[in-house]
């Protein structure tokens, strides 16, 4: 073979190698850019996934804020001499998602104090004297009241009207802007005046009719009455 027949050999291997070299790189550079790419798009969708999710999230607080604020706080204020209207107390804040308040006198009745066919009895005492029911509570402060903007009450009737106990809290306490619904506990007696005299010593609020319980009623009773008022949180 003679000298340039050599020489073409060679820039002709050399011209091989070099296209070889050439796409190689190419590719790698091309897989390299689509694997960038699609991590890229996994990103991107990630994001898309995240803000979206805390945007919902965001709205579903928002809700659920305005809600409570249209809604307005329920509670449930109750004097129990003898665990009834306690009873009913709880059921219904159960069934309105309301807060309760229990007052709670400083002396706290006995039986022997609560027993009104005993004329020298406390409550009998208190009831023929009414100087004498003028009962110191624990407490008459509710915290956080300026949220609540409807209060149930409810007491035992002692002798035709609320026991006295709740004329204690219902003075010291502030009800304007308040919607006040009164209810009882008795064994025979109604409702008669006791939502309306509280309501004259109340500083405010507006009283609606109230409701007569029995001693012990039953569940549906209770679940009935709280239904018809159309509070539920």
């Amino acid at each position: 073979m003679s000298k340039k027949g050599i020489i073409g050999i060679i820039i002709v291997v050399v011209l091989v190698i070099i296209a070889a070299v050439v796409y190689f790189a190419l590719n790698n550079n091309s897989s390299d850019n689509l694997e960038n790419q699609n991590q890229t798009i996994n990103n991107n969708e990630e994001n898309n996934v995240t803000e979206t999710n805390t945007n919902g999230a965001t709205a579903n607080t928002a809700e659920g804020e305005n809600t409570e604020t249209e809604n307005g706080g329920i509670l449930v204020v109750y004097y129990s001499a003898q665990g009834h209207t306690e009873a009913v107390a709880q059921r219904i804040a159960e069934n309105l998602g309301a807060d309760t308040f229990a007052i709670t006198p400083v002396d706290e009745y006995s039986e022997d104090d609560l027993d009104w066919t005993d004329d020298n009895s406390r409550v009998s005492r208190e009831y023929q004297n009414e100087s004498l029911r003028n009962t110191e509570l624990t407490t008459t402060t509710v915290e956080n009241w300026d949220s609540y903007d409807t209060v149930l009450i409810g007491y035992p009737i002692w002798w035709g009207i609320a026991a006295w106990t709740v004329d204690t809290f219902v003075k010291a306490n502030d009800f304007n802007g308040k919607t006040v619904i009164p209810f009882c506990t008795s064994s025979s007696s109604g409702l008669g005046q006791s939502g309306d005299l509280l309501a004259e010593e109340a500083n405010g609020g507006n009283w609606l009719e109230g409701h007569r319980f029995r001693s012990n009623p039953s569940d549906s009773d209770v679940d009935n009455w709280t239904a018809s008022l159309n509070l539920a949180n």
